[in-house]
């Protein structure tokens, strides 16, 4: 998505001093805007970020090769400043010295794609389990009531159910961002359901992104590898329930820390608070204090071949109604859904007829079938606690034994490895470890980690290609079993090594069936 060009100076105005705006040439334009030096196109802005590893203007000579017109630069203490001086040498590009530019990058992109996000009305949702169904239920009921709303997060971005493009991140870098809203801007759509993650609000990546809902799923173990604690990871969630325009919001209760959230909230916007067992008495307290608040709770779930049927209460109010997902914990996402939908203008029946026909994200506890053979459960849960949750619900369909393929990614928390193997021998009668996204890190010894949380009395079979494991487990199953297979969900690559292999745990399955069954994979 290209935008029209824009001065320069307007582009960092009240980001950099006046003098230094007052220096900027007035013929700079900006045609374009990036992070990283290998998209960008002639006359564009480069926006050399300090990193994790490495400062951004190392790139700069690429930058310069490419076209750049101009580049701005992170100031921090240990910049190579010969460097400097030999690009202000040069006098190839412009070059502006931007303060916590990591942390301004999303409203100079905001600023460059003409402020796309307030044209549209954008729901967040963060949580560390249940973003991609949620996002996934809102943009498909959006879409299903007639509302173009497109989808932003793990699965890509685009108007669901078809016309979704795979994306790399759950939440893009910055200036991404604001690039995807402006493309699904000028494609049509009125509103975007977007996953959030906490790596892109504590990295300012949405920072000017004009938020009108915020969702709150809940907060497990993860991503501990990158902000050390869970009262950092927690902080960094609820970032999105400070954003400035924020109009409502949707939390789940029943999670401790959501009721955190809700406690601070309550008196600042109209809440609708998610609440099943654990939260409710304190949602109804809230309630009780505070009229913008509205609870939504499930008084009643049954399950149903495939799917379950809920029975909501609000108040006074008690509606009954279908969704072909499986998982008890899918109707907590439901209930989220439903918040955001009520929040955006939607009427409660309103809400619950466009969820009743849309169907769970590809990967989310995705159902394949064939005559004869065992049902398949693909799922994305690579956390303790996901993990959990996916076997439970498949236990709650299951007739026969239900078995499980998993794996954890390399070079990533290692201390989720054995809780999940634990969860894994509590809860399922079969267990295969196998191989997730090894990266740079032996299988063997990720494994070991797993295996190091089974009980003594509990075996498993460790084979390490994923495909093969897959298959074992299928041909190992009866036709009363459930295989639930974790972890990778919709994803079409493996990460082994420096490598990005293709692969698909659903392809996998799909050909495993069609290979034994005459009649059909569904």
């Amino acid at each position: 998505m290209t935008s029209a060009a824009r001065p320069l100076a307007a582009l960092l105005e009240g980001l950099v001093s006046a003098a230094t705006i007052d220096a900027i040439s007035s013929e700079t334009s900006i045609k374009d805007i990036g992070l990283d030096s290998r998209t960008l196109g002639r006359g564009a802005l480069f926006l050399a970020c300090r990193g994790r590893r490495t400062h951004g203007l190392r790139s700069a000579g690429e930058a310069i090769a490419r076209g750049a017109r101009a580049i701005a630069y992170e100031p921090t203490a240990d910049i190579d400043t010969a460097l400097i001086a030999q690009l202000r040498a040069s006098a190839a590009v412009e070059l502006i010295a931007v303060p916590e530019l990591s942390a301004q990058a999303s409203r100079i992109a905001d600023r460059f794609f003409a402020a796309p996000s307030r044209q549209l009305q954008i729901a967040g949702i963060t949580g560390t389990n249940g973003k991609t169904t949620t996002a996934w239920l809102v943009a498909s009921a959006l879409q299903a009531a007639g509302s173009r709303c497109a989808y932003m997060g793990t699965l890509g971005v685009g108007e669901p159910p078809d016309s979704v493009i795979a994306g790399e991140y759950t939440t893009a870098d910055a200036v991404t961002v604001q690039r995807q809203l402006a493309a699904v801007r000028a494609g049509g759509a009125q509103c975007v359901a977007m996953e959030v993650s906490s790596h892109a609000l504590d990295q300012h990546r949405v920072d000017a992104v004009n938020f009108r809902v915020a969702a709150f799923t809940n907060l497990t173990r993860d991503h501990l590898d990158y902000h050390g604690t869970m009262a950092a990871y927690g902080a960094a969630k609820a970032r999105l329930f400070a954003m400035p325009e924020l109009a409502s919001c949707v939390v789940n209760v029943d999670d401790a820390f959501g009721l955190q959230l809700a406690e601070r909230q309550v008196a600042r916007m109209p809440t609708w608070l998610i609440a099943r067992d654990a939260g409710l008495a304190e949602a109804q307290r809230l309630a009780g204090r505070h009229a913008n608040v509205h609870v939504l709770h499930a008084e009643a779930v049954q399950a149903t071949a495939r799917g379950q049927r809920i029975r909501l209460r609000d108040g006074m109010q008690s509606i009954a109604f279908d969704v072909p997902l499986l998982g008890d914990f899918n109707v907590e996402n439901v209930l989220v859904a439903i918040g955001v939908l009520e929040a955006l203008g939607f009427e409660r029946a309103r809400a619950v007829a466009a969820l009743a026909d849309v169907a769970a994200p590809p990967g989310r506890m995705e159902l394949i079938s064939a005559p004869g053979r065992p049902l398949a459960i693909v799922d994305y849960a690579h956390t303790p606690d996901a993990l959990g949750k996916a076997l439970r619900a498949a236990r709650g369909h299951c007739r026969g034994r239900l078995r499980v393929v998993f794996g954890c990614g390399g070079e990533r928390d290692r201390g989720k490895r054995p809780e999940m193997g634990r969860i894994a021998a509590e809860l399922a009668d079969d267990l295969v470890i196998t191989d997730d996204n090894p990266r740079g890190e032996s299988p063997a010894a990720i494994a070991a980690d797993i295996v190091a949380g089974l009980p003594a009395s509990h075996a498993a079979q460790v084979v390490h290609d994923r495909a093969t494991a897959i298959r074992v487990a299928l041909d190992g199953a009866a036709a009363d079993d459930i295989v639930l297979i974790a972890g990778k969900g919709h994803e079409s690559y493996q990460l082994v090594g420096d490598e990005r292999r293709d692969f698909s745990d659903r392809s996998v399955v799909r050909a495993a069936f069609a290979a034994t069954s005459t009649g059909g994979v569904t």
